[in-house]
């Protein structure tokens, strides 16, 4: 994003604008922490603005400031749509391809609102007239405190937006101990302390208050966590009925992955998750040093994401996807060792 864009830009929110704000698909920390960073910034200029979500999201988000105010398409198709339509401006937040957003693609597709795109993904799609994308960056979050900064807003970021990009930052990062993390993001992270982010109660709030039924379901991923130490890997499965016999919702599996990745000697992780609903396997994929998951991800699963850290899914089987994963390992095991 160069000069002449942010004088464009700047241009733009001069005056008030109906504004949609997008984050991606079963929206994570960064997806909503972003989101509602700029919703706070850009009602501080009497915007319209409204965040619309794809879907809903996980409990342990929705103790955020004004995170009540963010609509779902899912279950409010009709009048999220006709203000997708209607926006003079819509804001792409930590995704960089319509259909990462799942049914709201073709509304999106058809908008005649100003895009402008603000993400750290791999391989962007070509859909915004501003396009703020960056692969280097920790965030989202932090692309949004850039951001604020290209503006010369920063005076606008009050406790309420500090905290909301404090929790994109920190989830992305997995508490700041990511290749991603630099001194510029340490620094930016003093700022929204100072600006009054509570780090130990953001911290609190996303990651020390578990359900009973959590606990039980991490037992059970952990007592399905397989290794593969001939491929330095691990996965864990878990099945429509498992989630369904522990009381599963939205966001209980974050981060069980990372145990698998934590085992020593291994480089690469993944999770399969039953999603009968859906009529898919729900995968998701972390790795260590320089192996890209992103690019497994893309090859073989319809994902893609950062190097060390991808999604993506599979229209068969439970069984056969494990099988299927198992089954190209071969293909990357040089990749695998020399790390």
């Amino acid at each position: 994003m160069n000069t002449q864009d942010i004088m464009e830009i700047k241009a733009l929110l001069a005056a008030p604008k109906k504004i949609a704000i997008i984050p991606h698909k079963n929206p994570d920390g960064d997806a909503i922490g972003s989101t509602l960073g700029l919703l706070l910034y850009l009602l501080q200029l009497n915007h319209e603005a409204k965040i619309i979500a794809p879907n809903d999201f996980p409990d342990f988000l929705k103790w955020l400031p004004s995170v009540e105010t963010i609509a779902i398409h899912e279950t409010e198709k009709e009048t999220t749509e006709a203000f997708i339509s209607a926006a003079d401006i819509i804001f792409t937040l930590d995704f960089n391809a319509f259909h990462r957003t799942g049914n709201m693609t073709s509304v999106l597709t058809n908008s005649k609102g100003v895009k402008i795109m603000i993400d750290h993904h791999q391989q962007p799609d070509d859909y915004a007239k501003f396009m703020f994308s960056d692969v280097s960056m920790s965030s989202t979050c932090e692309m949004v405190y850039h951001f604020l900064d290209k503006l010369d807003a920063l005076d606008k970021l009050n406790a309420e937006i500090a905290t909301c990009l404090y929790v994109g930052i920190m989830t992305d990062t997995g508490s700041f101990r990511f290749r991603s993390t630099t001194s510029t993001t340490h620094k930016i992270i003093a700022s929204l302390m100072d600006k009054g982010a509570d780090n130990t109660q953001i911290h609190n709030n996303v990651y020390d208050t578990n359900s009973y039924n959590r606990m039980q379901l991490l037992g059970c991923a952990l007592s399905n966590l397989k290794v593969l130490p001939e491929h330095k890997a691990a996965y864990i499965t878990l099945s429509q009925k498992e989630l369904r016999d522990l009381d599963y919702k939205k966001g209980d599996t974050e981060g069980f992955v990372n145990y698998a990745l934590s085992l020593d000697k291994t480089v690469l992780a993944a999770i399969f998750i039953e999603d009968k609903k859906q009529g898919i396997i729900k995968i998701s994929l972390r790795s260590k040093g320089d192996f890209s998951v992103n690019e497994l991800s893309r090859t073989h699963f319809e994902g893609g994401g950062h190097t060390n850290a991808a999604g993506g899914k599979s229209d068969t089987s439970l069984e056969s996807t494990v099988e299927k994963f198992i089954s190209i390992l071969p293909t990357y095991s040089k990749a695998l060792n020399n790390e």
